[in-house]
């Protein structure tokens, strides 16, 4: 038999696979699925997708198996990250670059949150950030998001987040969210769904007996588009792949694929998403995630279309402290190409 025709032969197998496979590409078809591919994200708005993916076994086309575990802080997603107990991370973006600069197999699909965090007030009346100076603030996460953006937007408008607000860190937005509904603070930043929690919880018990009344104050994303004349969006958050998984384009583009197609559901259907988080995050409600669904800009951008954005960001941490990302701006390998 010619060459021509072994050819003709194997490609001829390749596509009737493909079909078989409900009309992936040939490429995709070639491999064998995964026995289990382990989806992770944090409590937030970032992981609905993926939670929608695992339930709904989203990626049966590459992995007889899918699974979602969350992780409650960015020291355990980094232990994750590092020690293989994952494939795909749902993390910070400048996470996602600190890691890859440090040697970690990290492989950035997209950006999907862009809009996820606001000061949540007792004082309606304050609406911008300058209208917390000399205020206590629970922050969580030192270091990390969202006390990064605190600092960032301080600094672009002549302010120092530790000096000219009394920051109070703690480890993590619902401890954050704690200390405001027990009137133990006045206002607090925090992530969505951690916001629609706080804003829930204090329409459902009497104001003076138990919880405040509570307001969104400053929207971090309007900040930021105020002091840096850009659109109020920030490419805070995506998904990235880890380890070996990196070297399987096919398993990348279904994942990618699948997270778009899984942030459109949520969107189509918030309170069902809300369902679906609910039960796998403890203290979330399906009201509040439907409801924080419905006030983030979650939006699946794939991470060589948000280049210019994340740059944009990546280079204002950068000037802020070049550790930040790992000491330097992550190169062209960080960002997948389909």
């Amino acid at each position: 038999m010619s060459s021509f025709s072994c050819l003709n032969r194997r490609a001829a197998l390749r596509a009737a696979g493909a079909l078989a496979l409900g009309g992936l590409p040939a490429a995709r078809a070639a491999a064998a699925p995964l026995p289990r591919i382990v989806l992770s994200g944090p409590p937030a708005i970032v992981s609905a997708p993926l939670i929608h993916m695992a339930e709904t076994n989203a990626l049966a086309a590459v992995a007889a198996q899918t699974r979602f575990t969350s992780w409650r802080d960015p020291d355990q997603l980094r232990v994750m990250a590092l020690g293989g107990k994952a494939d795909v991370l749902a993390m910070p973006s400048n996470v996602a670059a600190n890691l890859y600069n440090r040697g970690a197999g990290v492989t950035l699909l997209n950006i999907s949150t862009w809009g996820a965090l606001w000061i949540v007030t007792r004082d309606g009346a304050r609406r911008t950030l300058a209208d917390f100076r000399g205020e206590e603030i629970a922050v969580p996460f030192r270091g990390d998001m969202p006390d990064l953006m605190l600092q960032l937007l301080a600094a672009r408008q002549g302010l120092d987040a530790r000096r000219d607000f009394r920051v109070r860190y703690v480890p993590t937005p619902m401890e954050a969210m704690q200390l405001l509904i027990t009137r133990r603070v006045r206002h607090a930043l925090l992530a969505e769904p951690a916001v629609s929690m706080a804003l829930r919880k204090t329409q459902s018990f009497p104001v003076g007996l138990i919880a405040p009344e509570l307001h969104r104050g400053a929207d971090l994303q309007q900040e930021w588009g105020r002091v840096f004349q850009r659109a109020p969006r920030i490419p805070q958050a995506g998904i990235a792949a880890v380890g070996a998984v990196r070297a399987q384009p096919a398993v990348l583009a279904a994942v990618a694929e699948a997270y778009a197609r899984s942030v459109a559901w949520c969107r189509a259907n918030p309170l069902e998403c809300g369902r679906m988080v609910a039960a796998r995050m403890d203290l979330l409600t399906p009201e509040a995630v439907a409801d924080a669904v419905a006030t983030s800009q979650l939006d699946a951008v794939p991470a060589q279309r948000a280049r210019a954005e994340i740059d944009f960001f990546f280079q204002q941490l950068f000037a802020r402290d070049p550790a930040l990302l790992g000491g330097k701006l992550p190169d062209d390998k960080f960002f997948h190409t389909p």
